[in-house]
């Protein structure tokens, strides 16, 4: 819960950076700029169907193949074996990237499988969501991208992850 009250505030702060350094939002939308005073990202063409699965490309199919179950007095994931195989193997993923830091580069990032319609808003669960730290930056934009590195299965994530990408580096297509 502390990672999405953290999260969310950190995507206000970016909200409000974007404004300052380009203005007032209400002009931007005017001139038809991309954002839109209620924080509303451009419209994507894959709102309606899923990435196409690539080859070589780990699906989010597969890793959607999780259960939380609960133990004592909390839930914890429980993976299926074809993703405890990934465990610390390196993976390609696809996916949409939500900036965690200010910039047009970033070096920390979540991946997400379903593309951000709302500056402030999570587009999916933990089987949804890679967090990624990528050995050099990567510039930020709206299109999928396919990042390869270290997958390594999160089995008791305080922030409630369920995967972490370590020394990530976009794939060209």
């Amino acid at each position: 819960m502390r990672f999405f009250i953290w999260f969310f505030a950190l995507l206000i702060g970016c909200q409000a950076a974007v404004w300052a350094q380009k203005g007032d939002p209400n002009k931007e939308l005017m001139k038809g700029g991309p954002i839109g005073p209620d924080g509303a990202l451009p419209p994507s063409p894959y709102l309606d169907r899923p990435l196409p699965e690539l080859k070589g490309v780990v699906s989010w199919k597969t890793l959607a193949q999780v259960e939380a179950v609960k133990v004592k007095d909390r839930f914890v994931p429980q993976f299926s074996n074809s993703i405890t195989a990934l465990d610390k193997r390196e993976v390609k993923l696809q996916g949409f990237m939500m900036p965690l830091d200010m910039g047009e580069k970033q070096k920390r990032f979540i991946l997400s499988a379903l593309p951000p319609s709302c500056a402030f808003c999570l587009p999916g669960g933990p089987d949804q969501l890679v967090e990624v730290q990528a050995k050099t930056p990567v510039r930020y934009g709206f299109e999928p991208i396919v990042v390869s590195g270290k997958l390594t299965v999160l089995r008791d994530d305080p922030m409630g992850l369920y995967y972490r990408l370590t020394e990530a580096v976009p794939v060209t297509r």
